[in-house]
């Protein structure tokens, strides 16, 4: 009987090695697998490749500024918020630059490094929106 018991458990063990193994072996491809392609000139591109256009300010503060502007994180004042208010008194112009070059706080263009000044400029408008 016992060995009857230790074959069925060497059986199920090298079945679960073996299904392991090939989990990993997916697993393993899937992050060795390319990024991108590589087309050769006149060739079709298998996925549209158009620039998208310049971002909302919508779009841009929910992915770059709301990590700060919708917690409130470092003092960042948030969408909406009468802490806008002395900030405008100064000039959207100001604001700009600020937001741009970074001021206390907030690091240059936020944490949008691939955002255009007009993008930046759109957040702005969309955070400062009914103050």
């Amino acid at each position: 009987m016992k060995k009857i018991t230790i074959a069925l458990a060497l059986l199920l063990t090298t079945f679960g090695i073996h299904a392991s193994s090939e989990a990993d072996k997916d697993a393993l491809a899937k992050r060795l697998s390319p990024v991108g392609q590589v087309y050769v000139a006149g060739a079709v591109a298998a996925a549209d490749t158009a620039a998208s256009g310049p971002r909302s300010g919508e779009k841009v503060y929910q992915t770059a500024c709301f990590a700060c502007h919708g917690t409130g994180a470092l003092d960042a004042p948030k969408k909406g918020d009468a802490a806008w208010k002395t900030r405008i008194d100064q000039g959207f112009d100001v604001m700009l630059k600020h937001a741009i070059e970074g001021i206390r706080n907030m690091p240059a263009r936020g944490t949008c490094a691939d955002c255009s000044d007009d993008e930046i400029a759109a957040a702005i408008k969309f955070m400062t929106e009914g103050v």
